[in-house]
Formats: C-alpha cells, structure tokens, sequence
C-alpha cells in the first residue's frame, strides 16, 4: 500500500492496549484480597451498576457506596479509591509505537474507551495520553458504551473522517468486528508484535 494511501486516523482502545484494564475481573479480584472483601458479592453487585458508571450517569462515589459501601468497612473510600486508581501500569512499547507512527505518518489518534469518568480522567493525566492522542471517545463522557454502533459513529463525526481512513484497535474481536461493519478497519490487540506486524501488513512501517 502506497504511504499516500494509508489511514489517516486511529481509534484506539485504551485499557489493555495503552494502559492496563483499569477495573476489570483479575482487579477486582486482587483489591478483594487486600481489603478482605467477598469477592463474589463484589462481583455480583458490580455486575448490577457497573455499566451505568461508564456511561458516566454515576460518579466513583456513588458507584462504591452502591458496591462496596452499603456497609461498614474497616478501611475508608479514599484508601480503596487509591489502591484501585494505583495498580495501573502502562505498555510502553505500545505507546512508544503510536509516539512514532503519529510523528511519521501525521496522524490523528482517538481513544474510544469503555471507562468510568474519574478513572479515565485520572489514567490520562497520570500517563500524559494527551501528549499523542488528539480526542477522547470516552464512554463516561459521550453516555454510550462499546458495542453500542453510535459510539463509532460519534468517533467518526468528531474526527470528521470516512470509515475507510481509520485504522481502530481493540484487544476485544467483537467491538473489532462491529466497528467494521461501519467500514472502518481494525485490529484486534493480542500484543505489540502482532499488532506491529498487522500495521506493517497495512503498509504503515517504522525502524526497528
């Protein structure tokens, strides 16, 4: 594929491709452990709000006290908060890889994330995701999740850009397989190498 020819836009998953999930099943089996919590009551009342709180119709606060705080417990909302918000790491070589390609190619980046407000605030700020991704898709900000169609559509207007010229990237087939069925084309994440060698079999191809 000639250079001239290649996307010129990606949308980008963040937990599990940029950064660690931010609140997904293994932590919230480890942050039970620590705060000696049972688990399966846990997941069982996160199951029952927790999408509400990523389309951002629930603060952190009310989303916990609805979770974990509808008792006493011996240790407080802001040590559990931190505890959460402090297990995320980053994938520095995915990062590094999207600093490159944006730099080579003049790309625009998109993150469309599934995430509640105060974490994907807090994960953007910490890692300094503004420093290579032009907006955020977040499902907390603009009240749709993943795999609804329309938070595609939306990423798609705010970027004023085809289908065809976007290149998204999701570790999840399905939200893969769904955004193409708008025409946009997509990778699903397994790890760096594969998705750098699925970007190269597109045509987009760096040093190293």
């Amino acid at each position: 594929m000639l250079e001239d020819s290649l996307p010129t836009v990606f949308f980008l998953d963040i937990g599990n491709v940029l950064l660690t999930n931010g609140w997904d099943h293994n932590l919230r089996s480890q942050t039970a452990e620590k705060f000696g919590i049972d688990i399966n009551e846990l997941n069982e009342r996160h199951h029952l709000t927790y999408d509400t709180y990523e389309e951002g119709k629930l603060s952190l606060d009310t989303y916990l006290d609805r979770v974990v705080f509808y008792k006493t417990r011996p240790f407080t909302k802001d040590e559990f908060k931190q505890y959460i918000l402090d297990q995320t790491r980053t994938f520095p070589k995915m990062i590094q890889l999207m600093h490159e390609l944006r730099q080579r190619y003049k790309l625009r980046i998109g993150a469309v994330s599934n995430e509640g407000r105060e974490l994907m605030q807090y994960r953007i700020k910490k890692f300094d995701l503004e420093a290579f991704i032009d907006f955020f898709i977040g499902s907390c900000f603009v009240h749709v999740r993943k795999p609804d169609l329309d938070i595609y559509r939306l990423a798609l207007d705010v970027a004023q850009v085809d289908p065809h010229n976007v290149v998204y990237v999701d570790d999840r087939a399905m939200f893969v397989e769904i955004a193409g069925s708008l025409g946009i084309r997509g990778i699903v994440h397994k790890g760096f190498d594969t998705t750098k060698a699925a970007l190269a079999e597109m045509g987009f191809v760096l040093d190293g």
